[in-house]
C-alpha cells in the first residue's frame, strides 16, 4: 500500500466558497500541507462544514485547516457564530478580578475552539501574546494588556480553554509587535530596542506558555535592529538562537503572510518562502495571491520535505473528538455564551 503523502510546508489560500478544479489540483501538491480560510470562504454553517469535509478528504494525510479568529476585529466567520469580544476586554477584566478574568479566559477560548472545531477547522491563529504599548496600528485592542505578567496569565489560562476543546494554540508575533507603530501588512516595521528589552518585557508571554505546552508560534514581520537585518521571521538568530534554543521551544512554526509588505525586504516570493523554511520555519504562509503561491510551488519544486516538520504540523492537529450532542445544546456552551454576552 502506497503511503500518505506528507504535509507540504505551505498553507495557502482559496478564492470562493467551494472548492474548484483548480484549488484541488494544487492542493494536492506535494508542497503543501494545509489552507487558511478567510470571510469570503464562509457563506454559512452547513457550507463552511461541507468545504473543510471536502478539505480534509483531498488526501490520505489529511490537510490541516486553519482560520485568523481571534475576536474583535479579528474574526472571519459571523452569521452563525458567537460573535468574540476583542481580546483587551478579557484584560480588563483580569485587571479588576484575577481569578475572574482567567476563568473567562478559558471559557471565552473554550468556546472560539468548539464553534470552529464543530465546522472542521483544525485551529485558529491565537492566542495574540503581543504587548499593547499604544502606539501599533495593528495590535491594539488585539493585545490582552500592556502588562506582561497579565498577558501571559491571561493567555495561558486562553491556551487552556483551547486544549479543553481539543485545538492547539499558535502565539503571536514572536518576539513582540507591539512597541512598532507601522502595520507589516502594509509596512516594513523597524524596531530599534536592544534586546534585554525584548527579552525582559515581550518574550516574557511567550516563554510562559512554551513552558505550559504551547503548540504553534508565528513570528512577526519585524526587523529587531539591533539583533538583526532580517524580520524575525527570517532570521536564524530569532528562530534558532531564541526560540529553539534559549526558550527550548519544541512546537510548529508559522510564517506571517509572505504577501504582506513587511516580508518584501527578503526578496520575491520565492526568496520569502526559501528563507522562513531555512531559518526554521515549519510552514509558510502564502495568502490572497495565487500567482506568488504558483511562482513558490515552481521555484521549490523538488524540494525535500523536512520529515522533523511533518511531525511537529502533525501535531498541529485536533487531540479529541467533538461531542455528538449539538453544541449549543451543551452547559458549558450555555455558561460560556453567557460570559461573553455579559463581556460585550
Amino acid at each position: 500500500m502506497k503511503s500518505p503523502m506528507p504535509l507540504g510546508p505551505l498553507m495557502i489560500d482559496i478564492e470562493d466558497v467551494e472548492l474548484s478544479q483548480v484549488d484541488r489540483d494544487i492542493l494536492n501538491h506535494p508542497l503543501v500541507g494545509g489552507l487558511i480560510l478567510f470571510s469570503r470562504n464562509y457563506e454559512s454553517l452547513e457550507q463552511v462544514t461541507l468545504l473543510c469535509d471536502e478539505i480534509h478528504r483531498l488526501r490520505q494525510e489529511p490537510l490541516l485547516i486553519a482560520v485568523d479568529h481571534e475576536g474583535g476585529r479579528v474574526q472571519r466567520f459571523r452569521e452563525g457564530f458567537t460573535q468574540i469580544p476583542c481580546m483587551q476586554r478579557l484584560g480588563d477584566v483580569y485587571a479588576e478580578d484575577k481569578q475572574r478574568g482567567l476563568d473567562y479566559a478559558q471559557q471565552v477560548a473554550w468556546l472560539m475552539a468548539a464553534e470552529l472545531r464543530q465546522v472542521g477547522v483544525d485551529f485558529s491563529f491565537a492566542p495574540v501574546l503581543d504587548l499593547d504599548y499604544g502606539c501599533s496600528e495593528v495590535i491594539g485592542d488585539r493585545a490582552f494588556s500592556s502588562d506582561k505578567q497579565a498577558v501571559a496569565d491571561v493567555a495561558e489560562a486562553f491556551q487552556r480553554g483551547l486544549t479543553d476543546a481539543g485545538m492547539a494554540s499558535i502565539g503571536k508575533h514572536f518576539p513582540g509587535h507591539g512597541a512598532v507603530a507601522p502595520d507589516s501588512h502594509v509596512a516594513i516595521p523597524v524596531d530599534e530596542r536592544p534586546l534585554e528589552a525584548i527579552m525582559q518585557e515581550d518574550i516574557y508571554p511567550f516563554k510562559q506558555l512554551i513552558a505550559a505546552g504551547m503548540k504553534g508560534i508565528m513570528p512577526a514581520h519585524v526587523i529587531y535592529k539591533q539583533m538583526d537585518e532580517s524580520p524575525a521571521g527570517f532570521s536564524d538568530y530569532w528562530l534558532q538562537t531564541v526560540l529553539r534554543k534559549q526558550l527550548g521551544f519544541n512546537g510548529a512554526i508559522f510564517s506571517d503572510d509572505l504577501t504582506m509588505h513587511g516580508a518584501s525586504v527578503v526578496g520575491d516570493y520565492v526568496q520569502r518562502a526559501t528563507r522562513a523554511l531555512q531559518a526554521g520555519g515549519d510552514m509558510a504562509l502564502v495568502c490572497n495571491d495565487r500567482s506568488a503561491v504558483e511562482q513558490i510551488i515552481d521555484g521549490l519544486n523538488g524540494m525535500a520535505i523536512n520529515t522533523d516538520s511533518v511531525e511537529r504540523l502533525k501535531a498541529m492537529r485536533p487531540t479529541s473528538l467533538m461531542s455528538s450532542e449539538p453544541l449549543r445544546d451543551s452547559k458549558q456552551w450555555q455558561r460560556s455564551h453567557n460570559i461573553i454576552e455579559e463581556l460585550s
